[in-house]
């Protein structure tokens, strides 16, 4: 960045020589450096820490990070300790693996879904708890934040579509204004205590705005595509808001197939144990998840055209086959 040469501080100070010798920033003291470090963003504060060894130990200052994590994700005060080993650098950790967007191919997914009570495809540890972090904003303020923790290891969930609530039945807006549901944004990091391992679940901007004229209800999606090339599963985050009373009343997480069809717990499971273990995008990556959304509904829209057309054709034959038989049946009573 460019530095107008009114605008920088001095660089020297005159010796006993009359001599000056230069000031570099890493001579400032230790607790100044580590409060101007602490506002920067994430992705800047971990390219500082590769610049130099001096730089890379503040960088990896556990309390900028946690401060960091807490102002993206307030919801975090609420999440209990997790109790993988290297506690003191869980916030770094943690916003390497949430800030980024998931990018899981389609051979990590668990395809086709895996029976109930079978073992599932992915050879990944499955979580026994899920802690979900979620934050929905709307123009800067904070309209609800909120830590729900979910016992993924118990029969019901495992084997009944996957699917979280943090926000059910009740009402939540804005105390100066209405809720405007294009103009919500929504953070959902889903968490596994046992590993400290964290991926974000949402677009964080809407990638739909659906209206029900019938109920007067808008369904807003912040959805995620895992896998691409006319398979893969979404995570389909959406919040409920009802236009009548300007109000928020639902914030779920479920998983569906390229059909449409809901995902088991078990499989949803391994798509977020995969989504964890795998590689995250760059830069971008927000505009990409609506285009990338856009494209797997147009797939299931064609691939249920192409299904509805088949099926037609195969009545059609089944049809005439029959009208075929019954005029047989008629001339042999003629005959």
């Amino acid at each position: 960045m460019a530095i107008n040469d009114d605008n920088r501080c001095c660089p020297a100070f005159a010796g006993d020589d009359g001599a000056e010798s230069a000031t570099a920033i890493e001579d400032l003291p230790a607790d100044v450096l580590a409060l101007v470090l602490r506002r920067l963003d994430g992705a800047s504060l971990a390219a500082l820490g590769c610049t130099s060894a001096a730089f890379r130990d503040l960088a990896a200052d556990p309390a900028a990070w946690r401060a960091l994590c807490l102002a993206l994700w307030p919801s975090l005060r609420d999440v209990p300790p997790v109790t993988a080993a290297g506690k003191a650098h869980h916030h770094r950790r943690l916003f390497a693996d949430a800030f980024p967007f998931p990018a899981v191919p389609v051979a990590a997914l668990p395809q086709p879904p895996t029976p109930a009570g079978a073992a599932p495809l992915s050879s990944l540890q499955l979580p026994a708890r899920l802690v979900s972090a979620v934050d929905l904003r709307q123009g800067g303020a904070c309209v609800m934040s909120r830590a729900v923790e979910t016992d993924a290891s118990s029969a019901w969930f495992l084997g009944a579509p996957f699917r979280v609530d943090a926000l059910a039945q009740e009402g939540f807006t804005l105390p100066a204004a209405p809720i405007v549901p294009a103009e919500l944004e929504l953070s959902w990091v889903l968490i596994d205590p046992a590993s400290g391992r964290a991926v974000n679940a949402s677009s964080r901007r809407p990638v739909s705005v659906d209206r029900r004229w019938l109920t007067g209800e808008t369904v807003v999606r912040f959805a995620l595509v895992l896998g691409v090339s006319g398979g893969g599963v979404v995570l389909d985050a959406a919040v409920t808001c009802d236009e009548r009373y300007g109000h928020v009343r639902e914030v779920s997480l479920c998983v569906e197939d390229a059909e449409g069809g809901g995902v088991s717990g078990r499989d949803g499971l391994a798509v977020v144990a995969a989504a964890m273990a795998g590689a995250r995008r760059g830069r971008g990556a927000e505009e990409e998840a609506k285009l990338r959304y856009q494209e797997f509904v147009k797939g299931r829209a064609d691939r249920k055209e192409r299904e509805a057309r088949r099926e037609g054709i195969i009545d059609l034959c089944c049809s005439g086959v029959g009208a075929a038989a019954f005029l047989g049946f008629l001339l042999m009573l003629t005959a």
